[in-house]
């Protein structure tokens, strides 16, 4: 999440530069070619459509998430020429798109004219830096993405199980394209730290264990539908296993040897991503995308430091409150040693967040108006990715794919997951945090496909992190501990703006991040410094999260003080939610529209009469 979950959606956007197949150039010419050039709303819808169709066709993985059909047999094209097609593609629709007269549109299509122009002027705009040479580390890259891809394709008929192996033939095309751009990005000294490779390796070879059937990658045969007769299931499972055997270990096993002994080796040492060819400016151009403000890395090193402040001083009261008799260090090595804040059995760790998650689904119709039909569950990460990968996750469901959402908890390392964090972890992963926003997203058909499926990182994980305070009101945070570990979570977004600017803009070191996080909170070693090496890896990506709850919370208490009685929590939560994800610029546009017109409303509407008294 880890995202879009934060994790899964942001890898798949990276699993998403690498493939063998797109969206077919004459395709795209002739639907190009097509657009009208009047009326504007006209255009502006077909522009829509032209998006929507390229985002899924050229990006299968995507697709398949969406429950897009009629690609799931293919992925995306990473060869230069690919990527160089992609981009151009990318221009000839910003040009159409700033030849559409908006002052002719309604107000929504303005919504929708300013998002389309932002997203692909901010597109085109990151083309000046090499991201496509960054296409695999140990967060997120096609190791961590394809089994995940491959998981959430359909499996109901024997044609779904031919689709799969149609895709798995050709995910060794997939493997060779991504290992040439590492190839090319070691000769443009572009690479993760080093440091942060370390488990890599394994990550890859975790894929292709001696049996076939213990492979992640071939999963869906292991339990196939009834309704497939049995003869057919067994040749389709002879064909999976011999092409396993016979293409896709040999190409990951290759894969492995070079990340062992050639991308480790060279890659770069220095852990800042501005030590990379023209750093400052690609980072600074990360920070602006991934929050959706305008704010320096300075400004926003300012701002975490200040709040790291703020939240400090309130959990040291609550210290107080327990009566515990030691300083801040102490009472949070308590916290992250005591017995009894641990579980010992990792099935009674995920009934725990189960039972969490069906409490808190009861109390949810105090909050909002709207609430998702889709359902979700709560699952361990797998075995494959649990050593390296953070707390927990969301993973969308599909209403068109028949897929609910799932809560990934982990449940690795069972010492380093304490049980007063999961309330805060639950409303932040499930409900009302990722899981009610993204499903309802999903679900208003008022709105373009395009804009139902988008993830601005600063609103999806902003309301995420806002969510964790709503615990309050949904009766949890009921102990001290649970309340402390509210406060952790909140420090921990507030430390990532601290640490992520001072590791890449003001010259801090792993070990000093580390050490920083440390003093402030009350996660475990083992968990900061995962977290640490994600924003190493992912620079800028973190400070959405803190930077969209503020922004966030700035809104309510504006529309707590202009509207006074009047202030209604659930209308607020559900218009802020109603037009899906948002760049925080226009969202704090709308909302203060928002606020205004229902200011407007009660202060011109009359006074209603005193009823009626008979008898």
């Amino acid at each position: 999440m880890s995202k879009f979950t934060k994790f899964l959606l942001f890898t798949v956007a990276l699993l998403n530069a690498a493939g063998a197949a797109a969206m077919d150039e004459k395709a795209f010419d002739n639907a190009f070619r097509a657009l009208p050039n009047e009326p504007a709303s006209e255009r502006l819808q077909a522009l829509q459509d032209l998006r929507y169709r390229w985002l899924m066709e050229s990006f299968p993985a995507r697709a398949t998430y969406q429950g897009y059909p009629g690609v799931n047999d293919r992925w995306t094209d990473a060869s230069e020429a690919g990527i160089q097609r992609r981009q151009e593609q990318t221009r000839r629709m910003l040009a159409a798109v700033r030849h559409i007269h908006s002052e002719q549109l309604s107000a929504d299509q303005q919504l929708d004219y300013q998002l389309l122009y932002q997203d692909l002027l901010n597109e085109v705009k990151g083309f000046q830096f090499p991201e496509h040479l960054l296409p695999i580390n140990h967060m997120s890259g096609i190791q961590r993405s394809v089994p995940g891809v491959l998981n959430a394709m359909p499996r109901r008929t024997a044609d779904d199980y031919e689709i799969i192996l149609t895709r798995l033939e050709k995910l060794p095309t997939l493997v060779q394209q991504t290992q040439a751009l590492m190839r090319e990005g070691l000769k443009q000294k572009i690479t993760p730290p080093q440091i942060t490779l370390r488990d890599l390796p394994a990550q890859i070879r975790a894929l292709m264990p001696e049996d076939p059937q213990q492979s992640p990658l071939l999963s869906a045969f292991s339990e196939m539908p009834q309704s497939i007769p049995a003869s057919r299931q067994r040749r389709l499972r002879e064909r999976a296993y011999a092409l396993y055997n016979k293409a896709l270990v040999p190409a990951w096993r290759n894969l492995a040897e070079f990340v062992e002994r050639e991308y480790i080796p060279s890659a770069r040492v220095n852990t800042a991503f501005t030590s990379l060819p023209d750093g400052l400016r690609w980072y600074a151009y990360k920070v602006r995308t991934s929050t959706t403000t305008a704010l320096s890395p300075e400004e926003i090193h300012r701002i975490g430091l200040n709040e790291v402040r703020r939240i400090r001083a309130e959990m040291e009261k609550i210290i107080k409150k327990t009566g515990f008799e030691g300083d801040f260090r102490e009472f949070t090595e308590f916290l992250r040693t005591d017995p009894q804040f641990f579980y010992t059995d990792k099935e009674a760790l995920i009934r725990g967040y189960r039972d969490i998650a069906k409490r808190i689904d009861g109390e949810l119709p105090k909050l909002f108006g709207m609430l998702p039909r889709l359902p979700y569950g709560v699952k361990p990460i797998p075995a494959y990715a649990e050593k390296v990968q953070t707390t927990a996750y969301y993973q969308p469901g599909s209403p068109e794919a028949g897929r609910a959402g799932i809560f990934f908890a982990n449940t690795y390392k069972l010492d380093s997951r304490p049980k007063w964090e999961m309330e805060a972890l639950t409303v932040h992963e499930a409900v009302p945090g990722h899981h009610l926003q993204i499903a309802l997203a999903q679900e208003q058909k008022d709105i373009h496909p395009l804009r139902r499926t988008q993830f601005y990182t600063a609103f999806v994980e902003g309301w995420g992190l806002y969510s964790e305070s709503l615990g309050h009101d949904l009766g949890l945070y009921q102990d001290p501990y649970s309340k402390f570990g509210a406060l952790t979570y909140d420090m921990w977004r507030a430390v990532r703006l601290v640490v992520d600017t001072g590791m890449h803009q003001l010259g801090w070191s792993r070990e000093e991040a580390i050490e920083y996080f440390m003093e402030n909170s009350a996660k475990p070693l083992h968990d900061v410094t995962v977290e640490i090496d994600r924003y190493l890896v992912w620079p800028g990506q973190a400070l959405a999260y803190k930077l969209g709850q503020l922004k966030i919370r700035e809104l309510r208490t504006k529309a707590e003080k202009t509207l006074g009685d009047k202030f209604d929590i659930r209308a607020f939560h559900d218009q802020l939610l109603s037009a899906g994800a948002l760049p925080l610029n226009v969202l704090e546009t709308r909302m203060n529209a928002w606020i205004q017109a229902q200011n407007t409303a009660s202060t011109s509407a009359p006074a209603a009469s005193a009823p009626a008294v008979t008898g």
